[in-house]
C-alpha cells in the first residue's frame, strides 16, 4: 500500500512517531511535507496529499494537523477524497469499511504517539465492504459530489 502523507506545523512534532509507524507496516510513503516546525498552511499540504490520492499515485492519505479538522474540511473539498477525523480505533477502521474513507485525519495535538499507532494500524489494515447497502450509500455520496459540481458549473442536465 502507498499512503500520501502530510502535516503542517502543528502536526509536526507527532510526524517522526507516525513515519515510523508506517514504515514499520511495510506501507510505502509519499511525504509532502512539512518538513519542519514553521508554519505552513494546511489546505496547501491537504491538497497535495489528496492530489497523490486522487491521481492514483497513492491508495490512501494520512493528515496530521492540531485537531485534524482543518485537514479534514480542506481534504473533503476535493472531489473523490472521503476524509474523517479519528481519535478512535472504531472509527479508523469503520470508516474505511463502511464509507470508504481514503484519507485519515489525525489531531498531533489531541492525541499521542501510542494511540496515533494503533489508528493508523486499523486504517492501514481496513478493506472497503463488499456489502451492497454500503457501496450504494458510497456511490450516492459520488452523486452528491457530482451534482453539485454540476450546479456550479450552471449544468443542471445528467449525462
Amino acid at each position: 500500500m502507498i499512503i500520501a502523507f502530510g502535516n503542517d506545523h502543528a502536526g509536526y512534532p507527532l510526524k517522526s512517531d507516525l513515519l515510523s509507524i508506517l514504515a514499520g507496516l511495510e506501507v510505502e510513503i509519499i511525504d509532502h511535507g512539512s518538513y519542519d516546525p514553521d508554519p505552513v498552511d494546511f489546505p496547501d499540504i491537504a491538497r497535495l496529499v489528496c492530489n497523490s490520492v486522487r491521481q492514483g499515485k497513492a491508495d490512501r492519505g494520512i493528515l496530521l494537523c492540531g485537531t485534524g479538522i482543518g485537514a479534514a474540511i480542506a481534504a473533503n473539498k476535493l472531489p473523490g477524497i472521503r476524509a474523517g477525523v479519528c481519535h478512535d480505533v472504531h472509527s479508523a477502521h469503520q470508516g474505511v469499511e463502511h464509507d470508504d474513507m481514503n484519507v485519515l485525519c489525525l489531531g498531533g495535538k489531541i492525541i499521542g504517539a501510542w494511540l496515533a499507532r494503533d489508528i493508523v494500524e486499523s486504517f492501514v489494515g481496513a478493506r472497503f465492504s463488499d456489502d451492497v447497502d454500503l457501496r450504494r450509500r458510497v456511490q450516492k455520496l459520488a452523486d452528491i459530489e457530482l451534482e453539485a459540481a454540476r450546479e456550479l458549473i450552471g449544468c443542471t442536465k445528467s449525462g
